[in-house]
């Protein structure tokens, strides 16, 4: 387990694709580094009014802890009490085009020590993919590049990783997906059969998915990006962001950690969208584009 080596990786894929959404944008993005008074701390790269992106956030973060937070011994009550180290990068991007879709990508990297036992370690992110207004060849892209960059690490990888993702992604509340998925994975520390150990294999997968993003997203956003759209369009933009907020706030276990855990509520909470509404009980017009993200698009089915 080197872990410098993934700490090098993640600060450099942050550079990386940071480079690529500014050359897309045209303007810079801001950089602020921060210190965690309880050990560790990050890099946050943000732009806000951009040209594609009305906001958009690419986080490096480094943490540690003496004692594990709730959000990460619910599912592992073995680990409560133990020492911990958290890293990875984490970014959302929010474009102002409403047929832009928004994307979330996240790769990290958790080990928890113990005096005298072995540490416990493990890897996990993904990556998905929300429209407002839907487009097959959009989504089957976006699926196809996950699938294409799982297919090294076994045949079956990306069917489990979709399905983890489509189940994940969801509004339990609302009964609804938030997007059209894309692939998700976690507590990944297991080996695969190519003689490797599972600490390479594992780290490649990660590498492999972090290294994948811009190829999956940044097509898309050149595709949409200057179809010309009005009120009624910017209106339900900020409607169905509304359901990101939702699942950040009350599902997502990131959220959760960082701010059980101490983290900085900024960079945090750099993932919710500028400009959101909320409705009463609001239903789309039959028939209407609105209408077909709900009917076409939502529900979880094969792009490929």
């Amino acid at each position: 387990m080197d872990v410098a080596s993934i700490r090098d990786y993640f600060t450099g894929l942050q550079d990386r694709i940071v480079s690529e959404l500014e050359a897309a944008d045209g303007l810079p993005f801001l950089r602020d580094a921060w210190d965690r008074p309880q050990g560790g701390g990050g890099i946050s790269r943000l732009v806000e009014e951009g040209k594609l992106f009305e906001r958009g956030g690419v986080n490096f973060s480094h943490v540690k802890g003496e004692q594990m937070p709730a959000s990460a011994t619910a599912h592992r009550p073995e680990l409560a009490g133990r020492r911990w180290e958290a890293m990875g990068v984490s970014l959302v991007l929010h474009p102002r085009n409403p047929y832009c879709p928004t994307a979330h990508m996240n790769v990290r990297f958790f080990v928890a020590e113990k005096a005298a036992e072995a540490p416990v370690w493990w890897f996990g992110g993904g990556m998905d993919l929300t429209p407002y207004y839907g487009f097959e060849e959009d989504a089957s892209h976006f699926h196809r590049t996950c699938r294409d960059t799982l297919a090294p690490f076994g045949a079956d990888v990306h069917a489990r990783y979709k399905k983890w993702c489509d189940d994940y992604f969801f509004l339990k509340h609302r009964n609804e997906a938030r997007g059209v998925g894309g692939i998700f994975f976690d507590d990944l520390s297991d080996g695969g059969m190519g003689g490797e150990t599972p600490f390479q294999r594992c780290f490649g997968l990660t590498q492999a998915v972090g290294n994948s993003f811009t190829t999956a997203y940044l097509p898309l956003v050149a595709r949409r990006r200057d179809l010309p759209y009005g009120e009624r369009e910017r209106d339900f933009q900020a409607y169905r962001r509304g359901r990101y907020v939702e699942f950040n706030l009350v599902w997502d276990r990131g959220t959760l950690f960082g701010l059980q855990s101490g983290g900085r509520t900024e960079s945090i909470l750099m993932s919710l969208p500028p400009i959101v509404k909320w409705r009463y009980s609001w239903q789309p017009e039959a028939g209407s584009a609105e209408a077909k993200l709900y009917s076409d698009f939502l529900p979880p089915r094969d792009w490929l």
